[in-house]
């Protein structure tokens, strides 16, 4: 006798119905808590992958280190201008204040120095 081929005169009990049912629901939530633990894994695997490439960041320093550090600076003739200061920048509809804003804004946002970043044209959108 196969237990899958049920005919009419060989019905499901409620007790059977209950059974079967609640191996069900355990095997699917077996299939999902194995598919959540594979999700972790595979997210901590790569969360320090892209640790290892990242470089250390130095530490912040405070303002009197920074004070500390930097020697005067007074502007010589010795002076080199730094890389990438050097060229014209297009300024259409812009006042001098609020181009020296925007890029000093980019230069921000993007995290780098303003000397290493070139500027072609600042335009105005109306």
């Amino acid at each position: 006798m196969n237990i899958f081929s049920l005919t009419a005169s060989q019905e499901m009990s409620i007790g059977d119905a209950g059974i079967t049912a609640i191996f069900g629901y355990c095997v699917v939530f077996v299939g999902l808590v194995i598919l959540m633990v594979l999700i972790v894994c595979m997210g901590s695997l790569m969360k320090s992958e892209n640790e290892e490439k990242k470089p250390a960041e130095k530490p912040k320093e405070t303002k009197q280190t920074e004070e500390k550090s930097l020697p005067n600076l007074v502007p010589t003739a010795e002076m080199k201008k730094a890389p990438g200061s050097a060229g014209k920048i297009k300024l259409y509809d812009v006042p001098d204040k609020e181009a020296a804003m925007i890029m000093a804004i980019v230069a921000d946002t993007m995290k780098k120095p303003v000397n290493e970043l070139h500027f072609i044209s600042i335009k105005e959108v109306k």
